[in-house]
């Protein structure tokens, strides 16, 4: 067979730094601290324990740090959701690694391309996680949750087709306690311009993101 030019949208996807483009997000500020009554009137003793008095404000979260992405997931498991890629993976630089780490796996193994990346986000909160969680499955609507996938999970999976080759993309979003754990899995046949089945990818994109989450959960102080 000869080989076929891959398409400009594509092949700039075979960069894995450009994922950094899509994945915009914002961390949640901790609950305001209430005010305190300094009125006058308040007798020492009043005053004495009002001091005293532990703060109802403190936020316990359950994951501080981000996980490492590239062990998140099994090398077996990539070997077979993206055949010919680095078991190793790339991880994606990040201004906080603290609060969000994201690994890539791609190939091109003869006329199939798979991509795969796992990211980690922390959030101040589980509610400010709640929230997030809520704004992404909204903006991705037309999926179904996924039972059992950390607290609550969702899962979609969309079709495009750009110069005549289709590109099959399945997201899964799991929240975790204050821990978002976000799956993306693509793929396309450049031979026959067709993508892989939906079945195919949402199921890949699912096993992925159970192992991100038990790797997510091993963490747990």
């Amino acid at each position: 067979m000869r080989s076929l030019p891959l398409p400009l949208a594509l092949t700039a996807r075979l960069t894995p730094v450009a994922v950094l483009a899509c994945a915009g997000w914002a961390m949640s500020s901790g609950p305001l601290t209430p005010t305190q009554d300094t009125a006058a009137k308040d007798t020492p003793k009043t005053q004495s324990q009002s001091a005293s008095a532990p703060s109802s404000t403190a936020v316990t979260k359950t994951y501080a740090a981000a996980p490492a992405p590239c062990t998140s997931v099994a090398a077996k498991t990539v070997s077979s959701l993206v055949p010919g890629a680095k078991t190793a993976g790339k991880e994606i630089p990040s201004t906080d690694s603290t609060v969000r780490r994201t690994c890539s796996w791609n190939a091109l193994k003869g006329y199939d391309y798979r991509w795969l990346d796992v990211s980690f986000e922390l959030m101040d909160s589980d509610e400010a996680a709640q929230t997030s969680y809520k704004e992404r499955t909204g903006e991705k609507s037309g999926g179904g949750a996924v039972p059992g996938l950390g607290d609550e999970g969702y899962s979609v999976v969309n079709l495009t087709t750009e110069d005549k080759q289709q590109t099959r993309e399945g997201t899964v979003i799991a929240r975790v306690a204050n821990a978002l754990v976000v799956v993306t899995y693509n793929g396309s046949d450049f031979e026959t311009k067709k993508a892989p089945g939906t079945d195919e990818i949402n199921k890949g994109a699912i096993e992925a993101a159970k192992e991100a989450v038990a790797a997510l959960k091993a963490t747990a102080g």
